[in-house]
C-alpha cells in the first residue's frame, strides 16, 4: 500500500481519512505470468496500480499476429481507461508477463473516491494521462531502423531487458525474434 499512497502524494497531499478509505477500497490481486488483467471483447470493470512485476498491452491485428504496444511495470496504473470509463469492449489485451502484484480498485470503488475525496478527479484525472503516456506507443518509430529502435529501448527500458521475453520485445520493435536475436549479437 505504501508505494500506492506515494504514488498519489505526487499529485495531492493527503490526510490520514483519505488514506485510510484509498487503502480500504483496494484489493490486493496476484497475477501468474500470462494471466490477464482485461480482454479484448471485454468491458474492463477495474483500475489497477503495479507494486511488482511487468504487464503488456497487446492487440491481435487483421492478419492474426500478435502486437505488444507497451510495457507496464511498477509503480504505474494499468487499465484500458477509454473504454473503462466509457463502459465499452475493449480492443486489446492487459496480460501479466511475469507473476505480478497489484492492488486493484473495482469500478464501483474507483467511483466512490471521487465521491468521498475533495479534490479526487484531477488527482484521478493526472494519474489517468500519466497511464496514457505510459501506454500511448512513443516508441519504436518505424521509420529508424531495428538496430536504433532496439538501442532505444534498451535506454527507455534498461530495467525491462531481462524480465520481458525476447518474442514480446521483437513485437514491440516491429522486427521478428531472429532479427532481434542478430541486433543483440552485432551490438555485444
Amino acid at each position: 500500500m505504501k508505494a500506492l499512497i506515494s504514488y498519489i502524494l505526487q499529485f495531492k497531499p493527503l490526510n490520514q481519512p483519505e488514506i485510510d478509505l484509498i487503502t480500504s477500497k483496494a484489493l490486493a490481486v496476484t497475477l501468474k505470468k500470462n494471466d490477464y488483467f482485461s480482454e479484448a471483447g471485454k468491458i474492463p470493470n477495474q483500475v489497477g496500480f503495479v507494486v511488482d512485476g511487468v504487464i503488456r498491452g497487446c492487440y491481435y491485428h487483421n492478419k492474426g499476429e500478435e502486437i505488444t504496444r507497451c510495457f507496464i511495470s511498477e509503480n504505474s496504473l494499468v487499465c484500458d481507461y477509454v473504454n473503462f470509463e466509457a463502459n465499452t469492449p475493449s480492443s486489446e489485451y492487459l496480460q501479466a508477463i511475469t507473476d505480478a502484484q497489484l492492488l486493484v480498485f473495482s469500478k464501483p470503488h474507483w467511483a466512490e473516491l471521487s465521491q468521498l475525496i475533495a479534490g479526487w478527479d484531477p488527482v484521478k484525472n493526472k494519474m489517468v494521462q500519466r497511464c496514457m503516456h505510459q501506454k500511448s506507443r512513443k516508441g519504436p518509430v518505424i521509420s529508424q531502423d531495428a538496430t536504433t529502435r532496439y538501442l532505444e529501448f534498451m535506454n527507455t527500458h534498461p530495467a525491462l531487458l531481462n524480465r520481458v521475453p525476447l518474442s514480446h520485445i521483437a513485437s514491440y520493435l516491429g522486427v521478428t525474434q531472429q532479427s532481434l536475436s542478430r541486433i543483440r549479437k552485432n551490438i555485444r
